[in-house]
């Protein structure tokens, strides 16, 4: 990540081309951060992250991943999407309620296997937050501690998190109605799939 570096230098020293290659660095992985959670609306909220960044572009430190920077800005663009679309807007708690409660918006488009389709929907319907960390982790193959830096969490706190929330994301596939070697061949190709759908995404 040495090129971000230097583009954020000179990002913040005012060159606007700078910025601009930063951002297409970048733009797929904030297009996939979107795409299981919003269906549609993913790239709007691409823009807005971006447009997040622009404004806090001073305030991102020396020392700091831009990537981890960038999922965070996109994280407080969703949970804002979120609460905007909902009475309630003050009231969700994204450590229990997931994509699938706020909009059930079906992901058929990317899913070109069944065990992909599986674990789509099992995503959706794990934790919001649980969801994040797994597809930073597997997606995007963020270390902890830039996942970390991204969520404003300890590294210890992130690595239980992604335990328990691979765990969760099993049980929900296990509980599903598919076949017990379908169920099985999802868990234990979860790399492979999660590889299959960041592909599919970018194509």
């Amino acid at each position: 990540m040495d090129e971000d570096y230097d583009l954020l230098r000179a990002w913040q020293a005012g060159d606007g081309r700078a910025g601009e290659r930063l951002f297409r660095r970048h733009y797929k992985l904030v297009l996939r951060f979107f795409h299981n959670k919003v269906g549609a609306s993913a790239h709007d909220l691409v823009q807005r992250t971006f447009l997040g960044c622009l404004e806090a572009r001073e305030r991102i430190r020396g020392d700091a991943s831009f990537r981890g920077f960038v999922f965070g800005v996109a994280r407080n663009v969703l949970f804002d999407h979120y609460r905007l679309a909902r009475r309630d807007r003050e009231h969700i708690d994204f450590g229990s309620v997931s994509a699938e409660d706020l909009r059930p918006t079906p992901s058929s488009l990317i899913a070109q296997a069944r065990e992909v389709e599986l674990l789509l929907r099992g995503l959706r319907q794990i934790p919001l937050e649980a969801q994040i960390i797994l597809e930073m982790y597997y997606w995007e193959g963020m270390r902890a501690h830039e996942i970390g830096e991204a969520l404003g969490m300890p590294e210890p706190t992130v690595r239980t998190k992604i335990r328990r929330a691979r765990l969760r994301l099993e049980q929900v596939i296990e509980e599903t109605s598919a076949s017990p070697a379908l169920r099985r061949s999802t868990v234990e190709g979860l790399e492979t799939w999660a590889d299959k759908i960041r592909n599919a995404i970018e194509s």
